[in-house]
């Protein structure tokens, strides 16, 4: 599934997926709607394509309770993987600082809901709830520990829209005026959203859907096309002698979930090229490409 986009995701110094579905505990069945639980073999699969970190902060975070959590972190764990978003102690939730590159990084996660349940076992340190005084301070935190670049992934927006809502926008303001982050990530509408500056902050406010299988025939309702589209985004961070960060213009490069040939990820641009790809996946790619040019045309990778 994640052969054909690998060649990017290795490619790169750091590279964060989301996670938004817990990994079913070992005795328990696998789940979708609504209470999801997903295959431990998912892990394997992020660190073979190249993920170094991954988001897991999600409405979805609650969905197999603590077990659910503990299990998702272990697995996570197991292949390599570092994470922020959910936390199997209360000092795990905190922020902390890696290195990349000779730059000492921050990465947080953050979630508008668990979807109306409570926090597993009552233990609200489980997983991060969005909240923006909350976020400014674990990010000037995350500056205290040293952390030079701060990156924030946020699980927000409504569903199937590519308009950011007034929510995320005013969160978008209220977190990026604080001078606190670099890079505001965003995910949960299925769809793609648009990229643009905050209060001179990139905010990519929604990634679409990256491995997905949403049903897009007749359903009550069905999902739009637009849900099998995605990008990978890139950025280069870089940070100048007077300790100023430098976050280039992110560039977009679009994705579609081909689920005919086995829910492969398709690199859009790049299959569009290769004439061996002819007909009615020939024409699917070129339909994603015109979906996700209208939203984040100025961004896509030339």
């Amino acid at each position: 599934m994640f052969a054909l986009v690998k060649p990017i995701l290795s490619s790169v110094d750091l590279a964060i997926c989301h996670l938004e579905t817990p990994i079913a505990p070992p005795d328990e069945e696998l789940s979708t709607y609504p209470f999801f639980g997903v295959p431990i073999e998912i892990t394997d699969a992020l660190a073979n394509a190249g993920y170094d970190r991954c988001s897991t902060a999600s409405n979805h975070a609650m969905d197999r309770g603590a077990r659910g959590i503990d299990t998702t972190l272990d697995a996570l764990d197991r292949v390599g993987i570092s994470h922020a978003g959910m936390a199997r102690t209360p000092i795990e939730i905190e922020p902390n600082v890696f290195g990349v590159n000779g730059i000492e990084v921050a990465h947080m996660s953050y979630t508008f809901s668990y979807n109306g349940l409570a926090a597993a076992n009552g233990e609200t340190w489980r997983s991060a709830l969005i909240n923006s005084d909350r976020i400014v301070r674990d990010a000037h935190r995350a500056r205290e520990l040293g952390a030079q670049v701060v990156l924030v992934s946020m699980h927000w927006g409504n569903e199937r829209e590519t308009a950011p809502s007034s929510y995320q926008q005013k969160i978008a303001d209220e977190i990026t005026k604080s001078g606190e982050v670099n890079l505001i990530i965003g995910s949960h509408a299925h769809v793609l959203q648009p990229i643009t500056k905050v209060n001179n902050t990139w905010v990519i406010y929604g990634l679409g859907n990256f491995l997905s299988n949403m049903p897009t025939v007749p359903k009550d309702p069905p999902w739009p096309a637009s849900t099998q589209d995605g990008a990978i985004v890139t950025t280069k961070i870089t940070l100048q002698p007077d300790g100023k960060v430098i976050v280039d213009q992110p560039v977009v490069i679009p994705t579609w979930v081909d689920r005919i040939s086995g829910w492969q990820i398709r690199s859009v641009l790049d299959d569009l090229k290769n004439n061996d790809i002819a007909g009615s996946t020939r024409a699917e790619l070129q339909e994603s490409l015109n979906r996700t040019t209208k939203v984040l045309g100025d961004f896509i990778a030339k």
